[in-house]
């Protein structure tokens, strides 16, 4: 790959096509253009956030040589004491939304908090560059959506403060003023407009 594309361009490792359409409009706000890299992700055990998303870029970009981010998101309960946090998208996968509302039953503190983490890396940087986002908020008693495909994850069960929606309840464009995937992707979009 020509490096001389790197300022405009920046690859998205992930299989989630949500993940990146979204990505894909915070980042051309600032002029950025985003591929979508399919590569499976290297499953590094952490309750670590960052030390998860610096060994998946790092091992993305051992393959590729793009410049390449990476996400790595979870979801914090503070009655759970941060369950499920970084093993989010594994329990997803394992109990789902019902799996989760059955353990929130009968608790009255809904508090959680969505947390992810953006890391950028390519030939120009010695090692992987990572930026945060985050944003407090609340599990709701039962599933809402838009409709029924709207919204992944955990989105119909999470609803942001000083809103009254879940994130599936909301279109891209409203999820990406305030999602914690939203607020990490700007952070790092502002660095990269900077680099020379």
């Amino acid at each position: 790959m020509n490096l001389q594309l790197e300022g405009r361009v920046v690859f998205f490792a992930t299989n989630n096509i949500n993940k990146f359409n979204e990505a894909r409009k915070v980042l051309g706000e600032y002029g950025i253009a985003a591929g979508m890299l399919r590569v499976k992700n290297l499953e590094v055990q952490s309750d670590s956030l960052e030390e998860i998303a610096r060994a998946s870029v790092a091992d993305a970009f051992e393959r590729c040589h793009l410049p390449i981010i990476v996400e790595d998101a979870g979801l914090f309960i503070e009655a759970l004491s941060g369950f499920p946090g970084p093993y989010a998208a594994y329990v997803y996968k394992t109990i789902g939304n019902d799996g989760l509302l059955k353990l929130m039953r009968d608790i009255e503190n809904r508090k959680a908090r969505f947390q992810s983490v953006i890391t950028y890396l390519s030939a120009k940087t010695e090692s992987p560059i990572c930026f945060g986002g985050e944003v407090a908020g609340e599990i709701v008693e039962e599933e809402r959506r838009k409709g029924r495909e709207s919204g992944f994850g955990f989105d119909p069960i999470f609803k942001p403060v000083n809103s009254a929606r879940t994130f599936a309840e909301m279109d891209t464009a409203e999820k990406n003023k305030c999602s914690h995937r939203a607020r990490a992707l700007r952070k790092f979009a502002e660095w990269y407009g900077k680099l020379p």
